[in-house]
């Protein structure tokens, strides 16, 4: 078994182009660890499933972190990976232990900002360009759980205690989520900034879109069953990355 050494420097950077396919695939890996977090829990043993959940989610990571450079296959089954399992610890800590979500997403908030801080402090930079070591890398994960967990506490907060709605709660993300863009490519903002940004915004958006699709009419959904929207992005998640895998391959042989 291969070991994890904070210092080991890898052959190349541990994570993809920031591209639309990037920002697709994120997208996707949101909705679908929302809608089979859902389906998880209300059709087995909510214990039984996070705790199958969380050994499956450690095993994925601790593949991607031993890998010697970036593999799409791998990261992006992290990414699904901390979409579930972060799913499934956020639902715990309002359904479980009945804190709100505004406390929750708060609490997350400022631990995320503690992540940055420690971070930068530590490595000097935010950059996801400079994952080229191990210690950077688990930095790297340690912030996209966080962002994972405030996500979710976030999208329920706006759909349910602010009465937005699933679909509404979306279209909100989704506007909030081009503002980034829009600063990074017309304003010419800070890019570290921007991508965070953005990419803490794709979590309530992807699981705000799941569901509406996948609860039922009483909770303002589509009624799609949440089993069905987690296979049918599942299978996309899937035919996406297989298609990014091998156009980085052919890139890598040319």
């Amino acid at each position: 078994m291969r070991s994890i050494a904070l210092s080991h420097r890898f052959e190349t950077r541990k994570v993809p182009d920031v591209d639309g396919t990037f920002w697709f695939l994120k997208i996707l890996t949101t909705a679908m660890g929302e809608a089979t977090s859902d389906y998880f829990v209300h059709h087995f043993n909510p214990e039984v499933a996070v705790l199958c959940t969380g050994v499956v989610f450690a095993a994925v990571l601790y593949r991607q972190l031993v890998e010697p450079a970036y593999r799409a296959t791998w990261y992006w089954a992290a990414v699904v990976m901390v979409s579930v399992f972060g799913t499934m610890c956020a639902d715990v800590v309002h359904v479980g232990l009945g804190v709100p979500y505004v406390v929750s997403a708060s609490v997350f908030a400022v631990a995320l900002v503690v992540v940055f801080v420690s971070w930068s402090h530590v490595e000097h930079t935010l950059s996801i360009h400079s994952i080229t070591t191990t210690r950077r890398e688990l930095f790297y994960w340690l912030a996209v759980i966080v962002t994972f967990a405030l996500g979710t506490a976030a999208g329920d907060w706006t759909a349910v205690t602010l009465h937005l709605g699933y679909f509404g709660s979306g279209v909100l993300f989704t506007v909030l989520f081009c503002l980034p863009i829009i600063g990074f490519a017309v304003l010419r903002l800070n890019a570290i900034a921007m991508f965070w940004t953005a990419y803490i915004l794709t979590r309530p958006m992807g699981a705000s879109f799941a569901d509406w699709l996948g609860v039922s009419h009483e909770r303002g959904g589509l009624d799609w069953g949440t089993g069905k929207v987690a296979l049918a992005l599942s299978a996309l998640i899937v035919v996406t990355v297989a298609v990014r895998a091998r156009h980085d391959r052919a890139i890598a042989l040319a």
